[in-house]
């Protein structure tokens, strides 16, 4: 792994500079603070359907839908980290990252119906993901539908689930700026990010 870590945002909030994006945009800032190249993308304002489950990828390895989604793909393939967020919107994730997950469904036709796509553990340990999330509710339990949506979409596009960033309770801390401590965390964690591949990468020169 060589050349300069790329960090890639999603935001699947579909309120602009809301409660997640801003806890979004802190793990970017940590991230790019630690020396990273950070890119955004708001899904709000892309032009894209849900899948058709027409299965027609399960032959092919190719989606037949070709939108605003087709380059969020390559972006993906091409970034080191990615950093996908999302509000709680009725105990689950928004129908706007529903949506990117689901077309990854052509991802997953060439990994496990194909079997033309591989991640190599090693790539796998190169490539972390981090979900961010916010939630009204102070419920303790209020994320953990979302999880296994996200662990499937990271197990898909080849990121090992590092770690989440979530801050709950927000009603009661009147948003996110209220919070004691939530988005200190956010850059913290993409500064710890970064940090550590490179780490990884210095381990990977010095035995070349």
């Amino acid at each position: 792994m060589t050349g300069p870590l790329r960090v890639l945002g999603i935001s699947g909030s579909p309120r602009r500079h809301g409660n997640t994006e801003t806890l979004l945009d802190a793990v970017l800032e940590g991230a790019r603070e630690a020396g990273a190249e950070v890119e955004k993308i708001v899904l709000r304002s892309l032009d894209y359907a849900s899948c058709r489950g027409c299965n027609a990828c399960h032959r092919t390895g190719v989606c037949v839908i070709q939108d605003d989604l087709s380059p969020v793909f390559e972006k993906i393939a091409a970034a080191d980290v990615l950093a996908v967020a999302s509000p709680i919107y009725s105990m689950g994730i928004t129908a706007e990252l529903k949506g990117l997950i689901d077309r990854a469904q052509y991802i997953w036709a060439r990994k496990f119906i194909m079997k033309t796509l591989y991640f190599t553990t090693e790539h796998t340990r190169h490539h972390k993901g981090i979900f961010i999330s916010t939630a009204g509710l102070g419920w303790e339990n209020v994320f953990d539908a979302a999880f296994p949506a996200i662990t499937a979409f990271f197990n898909t596009t080849g990121f090992e689930y590092w770690d989440n960033v979530i801050a709950n309770d927000l009603d009661r801390y009147g948003g996110i700026a209220g919070h004691p401590t939530a988005l200190a965390e956010g850059r913290e964690k993409g500064r710890e990010v970064v940090g550590l591949l490179r780490k990884l990468q210095a381990a990977e020169d010095a035995e070349a």
